[in-house]
């Protein structure tokens, strides 16, 4: 058990660190043919920037979808609400280390923060749609047979969510030319597209492979280990944009980071293997207990308190300990609870 544990925790760091890595290369590539094909640099940054800096939570969410272990869909939602925290309280607390005091513009508050907290009310209502159709024709009798999940029609929403997202961004911002010069385009990115997308691919598989042994092997959730290590994982690539912006006073770009890659979570992340759920064996994606009992919550309590923390248009060294504090809180209680239902089913199985 022992070897077996430690063999896929390292299978698990290499595949992550592979998938890292592959995002980079391809977000680098995507990026150059498109200023190639003469796309307007907001477009450019809005889309192929996002996807790139969220690739690592959507090939593992895809992997997931179509992994034939019980449970494995699951994933997704636990992928995508532990991104959202981490980047909220875990990247924005550890980079507001670094300076005293983030001085935050009126336009990323007023057009930002209103597609967080409304991309969050979406995902809430996806989830609890179930329990909401029980009780209108049940009433509260056997709530307890509810088993929440986001079918792929639910999916398509979270989609044209991020039209919309796109949209209204682009609207909101200054009437301006922002198409950049083209650029001769070599034959090394084709290349690298091609191999970023094969290694992509296979560390996505073999990221979720290694978290379902490991949660099979300790005994914990497959949702909670993606709420945690992948969510912490493959929010690296948010950290170290996030902190390289704020060493360079950047704050504005460092801000939207999070909050453009948390929109592109809850649309796309889970819009688009919902939908191709619809072709994998478990149509629809399941949502684990703690996920909608626990980290549902706290990523919806995360929202709310960046969104009091940042109206005097700044974040603090103090407010982002604060954060940190709050995300150490949840690890804890998403582990204690865990424990604690595998410490419940050992007593009954005695």
């Amino acid at each position: 058990m022992t070897i077996s544990l430690i063999f896929w925790i390292i299978i698990f760091i290499i595949s992550l660190y592979f998938l890292i890595k592959s995002s980079d290369y391809f977000t680098d590539a995507a990026e150059k043919i498109g200023i190639w094909l003469g796309i307007p640099a907001f477009i450019v940054g809005v889309t192929i920037v996002s996807i790139g800096t969220s690739l690592p939570e959507l090939a593992s969410s895809i992997a997931a979808v179509f992994n034939p272990a019980v449970g494995a869909s699951s994933i997704v939602a636990g992928n995508v609400i532990g991104s959202n925290i981490t980047n909220i309280l875990l990247v924005l607390g550890i980079a507001s280390l670094f300076v005293k005091k983030m001085k935050i513009s009126w336009e990323l508050i007023s057009v930002d923060l209103p597609l967080l907290f409304g991309s969050a009310a979406v995902l809430i209502f996806l989830i609890f749609d179930d329990f909401i159709f029980w009780i209108i024709s049940h009433g509260l009798t056997n709530l307890s047979n509810v088993k929440p999940q986001i079918t792929w029609l639910e999916s398509i929403t979270c989609i044209i969510g991020f039209m919309i997202y796109v949209t209204y961004t682009a609207s909101n911002r200054p009437s301006k030319d922002h198409r950049v010069k083209r650029k001769k385009l070599g034959w090394k990115t084709p290349v690298i597209i091609m191999a970023s997308i094969a290694i992509i691919y296979f560390s996505a598989k073999y990221t979720v492979e290694s978290v379902v042994h490991i949660g099979t092997i300790i005994g914990v959730s497959q949702a909670i280990l993606a709420a945690t290590a992948i969510a912490i994982g493959t929010s690296l690539p948010e950290l170290m944009v996030t902190i390289t912006a704020v060493r360079k006073k950047k704050f504005e770009l460092a801000i939207g980071n999070v909050l453009g890659s948390n929109i592109f979570n809850t649309f796309m992340v889970i819009g688009i293997p919902g939908v191709l759920s619809a072709f994998s064996p478990v149509s629809g994606l399941a949502v684990d207990t703690s996920i909608w009992l626990i980290a549902l919550p706290f990523m919806l309590a995360a929202t709310f308190l960046y969104i009091f923390m940042t109206q005097d248009n700044t974040l603090t060294r103090y407010e982002g300990l604060m954060l940190l504090l709050m995300y150490v809180i949840f690890i804890g209680i998403l582990f204690w609870s865990e424990f604690s239902r595998i410490a419940a089913g050992t007593i009954i199985n005695l």
